[in-house]
């Protein structure tokens, strides 16, 4: 029970790898928030924590949400000692695309939630906080290695493992360690997003577990295996750094 008692909270917990990270931070022993925008996501990801995790609808490129929606757990639970700042992605915010054929909107878009979303969100966070508490930032594989239509998206992610460095050295005096977890390619439900027919999809799930050394894509619950290290007292003299989780892909 690594996280005995520790209260979390945990953006974009409602699905995907959020959702992975929530349920092991149940199995060891926390309890706290998952932030979503999706209500029927939400209710779902909440009756399967249990009583122990409340569900808050909030959308993080919206400054008074999230300002609420911590306001809102200090009142349920007291400060926080875990903040997983996870929401994000690629798909859904913005068209995917190369220099040559992204649009201004496209771009803001993406900025807004992969980028912008997560200074604000650790900024709202803040006072809410307690001294020594630890701060995950989602950050990307996209961030060090170059995939066809992810530009605006690997610079966000750049720029967010950049803000695991800069936040740690912003927040020293209250002992806040900052790191970052980068996955590579995880089984969520963006899969479902792309709006192919499901053979099409796994064909390119396929393809994806022959481009991994591993032979495998991730699942949720090991990205969420690396956030309680990242989070507990094992991780104690680890600061600005940046964790990829992404079964060898960067590497090899």
């Amino acid at each position: 029970m690594k996280l005995n008692n520790k209260v979390v909270a945990i953006t974009g917990g409602n699905s995907g790898i959020g959702f992975g990270i929530a349920k092991e931070f149940k199995n060891e022993g926390a309890k706290g928030v998952i932030l979503g925008r999706n209500s029927e996501s939400l209710k779902s990801a909440s009756l399967e924590l249990g009583d122990d995790f409340a569900a808050l609808k909030a959308d993080v490129t919206k400054v008074e949400d999230l300002e609420n929606a911590f306001k809102q757990t200090a009142k349920i639970y007291g400060k926080i000692d875990v903040l997983v700042v996870n929401a994000g992605g690629g798909i859904g915010e913005g068209t995917l695309g190369s220099v040559v054929n992204t649009t201004e909107d496209d771009y803001e878009k993406m900025m807004d939630v992969n980028l912008k979303s997560v200074f604000f969100t650790v900024q709202k966070a803040l006072p809410y906080l307690n001294d020594g508490s630890s701060i995950i930032l989602v950050a990307s594989i996209a961030a060090q290695k170059a995939f066809e239509g992810m530009t605006v998206y690997a610079a966000a992610k750049a720029g967010v493992r950049s803000f695991a460095r800069s936040f740690s050295s912003d927040l020293l005096s209250r002992r806040i360690k900052v790191n970052a977890l980068s996955p590579g390619t995880i089984e969520t439900p963006v899969f479902g997003k792309m709006g192919l027919p499901s053979e099409v999809v796994a064909q390119a799930k396929k393809q994806f577990e022959e481009l991994i050394p591993v032979k495998r894509i991730g699942q949720p619950k090991d990205m969420g295996r690396v956030a309680v290290f990242l989070a507990s007292e094992d991780s104690s003299f680890i600061l600005g750094e940046e964790i990829v989780a992404d079964g060898g892909v960067v590497n090899f």
